[in-house]
């Protein structure tokens, strides 16, 4: 018991805490400065998964307890660096330095934003900041909404407002449907399936050259889906795509909900962000007309994850979607309530994330998203022009973001099996960090710029690298 007691006075200790925090800053601000000055910094050394749980069930079967220095540098070296000009791969956000420090403020306070009490200044600060977006979204006046852990979470949550907003009798579940582009992300689909929408009703509109939904085709498939006994009752709009990075015509898929008056949701967890630039906005034309919207803090807005906004416009969306009925959170089962978060969401103990997102715009105001969109995008169109003047590579598509999809031709050996060498040599090299993705059927590079600092000098030695490792195996 006594043991018990000094363990729990050292784990308290503000003496304890003094002297670790500034080791561990120390050791960011060192791999921060690493990451933006060194020509090529180290993206990536990959262990294989036996190697990296080998390594981490030795260290955890060690009798001996260690600094949390020297674990946390542990973590490191064997972890993928974000912040490294070589990183090009998923839609993963390069963070702000600061929100290390506000994700400390975050764990010490613990606070959550399920009732009001637990969370105050979250709940505040999460209405001011959808409050400031929606009006940016040009959604009405009265426009409501939260945050969620993730876009997963804010498709599912939308799709269930949709149903719930639509007056459809439960009897008649069974016949919901959903349109949706082919290129959608999986976890629409997954949302539906979790809301037992069968496989058949969640109808995948094909694409045309520019990966957008063909729009021509949603009059001619909502009355085909009507004819065989389905109730669709809402469309999804890609802003944009994850795969290749293509955007959906907003203002058609508009037209065609009003028309028919069903639910219009616009995920737009990666694209959405664009709301912010004056140059690229455009892409998301016919936003303000939708019924609901996602966009992710942890991607273009440069929190860690995860942090995502729902946005509802006002009109069509009924409260208490969720039905919760919990006594000994609140008295008032059907009031709205903004400061309650959980009775809108399907979480209950949801961290207060949007500290992150409010601290920038504090700190740095709308231009920083503004700039980091400009440049990532401009970036990407750079990139596919290097690409383009390669006499041996060629793109998928003119990309309309940061997302660009390629690939190495060689002269006499099978392209797919090519690209797939390259792909996991550059991963064995670990100065950079690609993915890869099929366009269709065929295998491609797939490349995200996520970080402003990776400057095109930095790109044309991804392109010289890609064409020495090609050479050894054409």
């Amino acid at each position: 018991m006594k043991t018990t007691e000094n363990l729990m006075n050292k784990a308290y200790s503000q003496e304890e805490f003094k002297k670790d925090a500034p080791k561990l800053i120390d050791m960011i601000s060192k791999e921060l400065a690493a990451s933006l000055t060194k020509e090529m910094p180290e993206t990536i050394k990959r262990y294989s998964p036996e190697e990296q749980l080998r390594f981490w069930q030795e260290d955890f079967s060690s009798a001996a307890l260690v600094e949390l220095s020297v674990l946390m540098e542990k973590v490191m070296s064997h972890s993928i660096n974000f912040h490294s000009k070589g990183y090009v791969g998923h839609q993963v956000a390069v963070t702000l330095p600061v929100t290390a420090l506000t994700s400390a403020m975050m764990a010490y306070m613990n606070n959550c934003t399920t009732v009001y009490e637990l969370g105050m200044a979250g709940n505040a600060m999460e209405k001011v900041v959808i409050d400031c977006l929606a009006e940016k979204f040009g959604y009405n006046k009265g426009a409501t909404g939260f945050v969620v852990s993730g876009g997963s979470m804010g498709n599912l949550t939308a799709l269930v407002t949709a149903r719930t907003s639509s007056g459809i009798e439960e009897q008649n579940y069974y016949r919901l449907a959903i349109m949706v582009s082919e290129e959608a992300h999986y976890s629409v689909e997954r949302a539906a399936k979790i809301m037992g929408i069968r496989s058949d009703n969640i109808i995948k509109i094909p694409v045309g050259n520019d990966f957008g939904i063909r729009s021509e085709l949603l009059e001619r498939t909502y009355q085909q889906a009507v004819s065989e006994g389905k109730i669709v009752f809402c469309v999804v709009g890609c802003a944009c795509t994850t795969s290749v990075g293509a955007f959906d015509n907003l203002e058609a898929i508009a037209d065609f909900s009003e028309r028919h008056q069903l639910w219009f949701h616009v995920d737009g967890a990666h694209g959405g962000a664009v709301i912010f630039s004056e140059k690229y906005k455009h892409l998301i034309k016919g936003i303000e007309r939708s019924d609901s919207l996602i966009v992710d803090f942890h991607k273009m807005m440069m929190t860690p994850p995860l942090s995502t906004a729902i946005i509802y416009n006002t009109g069509n969306r009924k409260v208490n979607e969720f039905s919760p009925k919990a006594a000994y959170l609140w008295q008032d089962q059907l009031s709205e309530e903004w400061w309650n978060s959980a009775k809108h969401t399907l979480e209950c103990t949801k961290p207060i994330t949007i500290l992150h997102t409010y601290v920038i715009m504090r700190l740095y105001g709308d231009d920083i998203y503004q700039q980091n969109v400009d440049m990532l995008f401009d970036r990407g169109k750079q990139f596919a022009e290097m690409i383009t003047a390669e006499k041996n590579m060629e793109l998928a598509m003119e990309p309309k973001s940061n997302i660009v999809c390629f690939r190495y031709l060689p002269k006499n050996a099978d392209a797919d099996k090519i690209n797939q060498i390259i792909t996991q040599k550059l991963l064995e090299d670990g100065s950079y960090y690609v993915v890869s993705t099929r366009v269709r059927g065929k295998y491609y590079l797939r490349v995200t710029i996520m970080n402003p600092f990776t400057d095109k000098a930095c790109l044309e030695r991804l392109i010289v690298k890609i064409k020495e490792i090609a050479a050894k195996e054409e």
